[in-house]
């Protein structure tokens, strides 16, 4: 056995799963294929630290197929252990256990680290701010990074700022092929339907506060009014809020609006969305989970020190007792709902997010050495190879520019105009 698992016997229900979710992703497919013809991750130290489901596992072994060298991380609350068992029955080094300890879990990650990867593929830029702190002799013979989500962008975006960023990192997630349809049809969707089910109850009628209104926000909201809910929506950005009030949702201050929220669904990724202050605003019964994810999105550290206590527990489901005498469901500790406590987005969707990871390591090794240790966009030819291959994977056909219409969008001078 190679790496830290669960248990290594589970191997052959997670190799059926990943086989199954490979039918699904055929941009991901196709765009390895081209990995593989052209020789550019051949012999390359890949390190995949993502969700570790069949949909991630899948794009793992196709780099190794391509002829990377892969090694996979999890954190232990995003891993199917039998997954994890099928890559490693594989020849995939992975460090991944459901019942890891915080420790264990920064330990595995170490040991990701510690293959030396010249690539790393990482979800919440955790992995990436690791070997800057832990590992950075590591960094200078590194080709670079991805990173595929609005949190950990963030601080990445950060780091160049400060002049601490000491790698090329390609931010997959503001790809659009990537940041119009997994942010906001993937997560939106499946962070309802994650709630929805932890919940057992009909949206119909029930008062859902979601907390900003970016693409993930976004599409929560669309998606928890498809299912009936009444939705408020609260932001700090005037003209996200006026984006919300277009798109015919109330839109209220989050101290205002958690008076009345049955479920309230943060999706900043910023942490202290949700303070204790608004916690001891929420109704008896009111439930509150996180789509999207940053650490203490939802401030329960600061509400365990003031005072709050868990009085009861089902699965994933908390009861906290306030301060104030009301209890109030905390869903699944407030961790990325739709991945810690379901099955993340639906596959045609993460086809396009995995397949916009894929053309961000081809574009990392094709510029080795050139690229400046800052925060690059995938250059939109590659977006747009992602979107083809997609769409033709659809059915789909698009139209093309005619000599005139490129005549036109190409001059400045006028045209003369005839009546």
């Amino acid at each position: 056995m190679t790496g830290h698992i669960a248990d290594s016997s589970l191997w052959r229900d997670g190799a059926e799963r990943i086989a199954w979710a490979r039918t699904f992703m055929p941009a991901t497919t196709a765009l390895a294929a081209e990995l593989a013809a052209s020789n550019r991750v051949r012999g390359i130290r890949i390190a995949v630290s993502d969700v570790l489901e069949p949909k991630t596992a899948t794009v793992a072994l196709l780099l190794a197929e391509a002829g990377a060298d892969v090694a996979v991380s999890c954190v232990g609350r995003d891993t199917d252990d039998a997954v994890a068992a099928a890559l490693v029955h594989a020849g995939i080094p992975t460090y991944a256990r459901r019942n890891a300890s915080e420790a264990e879990d920064r330990d595995n990650v170490l040991a990701l680290l510690d293959h030396h990867p010249e690539v790393i593929v990482d979800d919440g830029a955790a992995t990436i701010r690791l070997a800057h702190i832990e590992r950075p002799g590591i960094l200078p013979a590194m080709a670079g990074a991805t990173e595929q989500t609005t949190s950990g962008v963030r601080p990445l975006r950060t780091m160049e700022r400060l002049g601490e960023l000491h790698i090329p990192i390609v931010a997959a997630n503001d790809a659009r092929t990537k940041s119009l349809f997994d942010n906001a049809h993937g997560t939106g969707q499946s962070v309802v339907l994650a709630v929805a089910d932890l919940l057992d109850d009909s949206w119909a009628g029930l008062d859902v506060v979601v907390v900003g209104f970016g693409r993930v926000g976004s599409g929560v909201a669309r998606h928890a009014a498809a299912l009936g809910a009444r939705v408020t929506v609260s932001e700090v950005d005037p003209v996200a809020a006026l984006q919300a009030a277009f798109a015919g949702f109330a839109v209220e201050p989050l101290e205002q609006a958690a008076t009345h929220a049955d479920v309230l669904i943060s999706t900043t990724g910023v942490a202290h969305t949700v303070t204790p202050a608004h916690l001891d605003r929420l109704p008896e019964g009111a439930a509150v989970a996180v789509g999207g994810g940053a650490h203490q999105e939802i401030s329960l550290l600061h509400a365990h020190q003031s005072g709050a206590v868990e009085v009861e527990r089902s699965g994933a489901v908390s009861v906290l007792r306030l301060p104030n005498g009301r209890s109030i469901r905390i869903l699944d500790d407030g961790h990325c709902i739709n991945v810690s406590a379901a099955e993340g987005n639906p596959i045609q969707v993460m086809d396009l997010s995995f397949g916009v990871q894929l053309a961000a390591v081809d574009h990392l090794l094709a510029g080795r050495g050139t690229l400046a240790n800052a925060v690059h966009i995938l250059p939109a030819s590659a977006d747009d190879h992602v979107a083809a291959l997609a769409l033709a994977a659809f059915g789909g056909g698009i139209d093309h520019v005619s000599p005139e219409q490129r005549d036109y969008l190409t001059s400045w001078r006028p045209r003369d105009v005839t009546p």
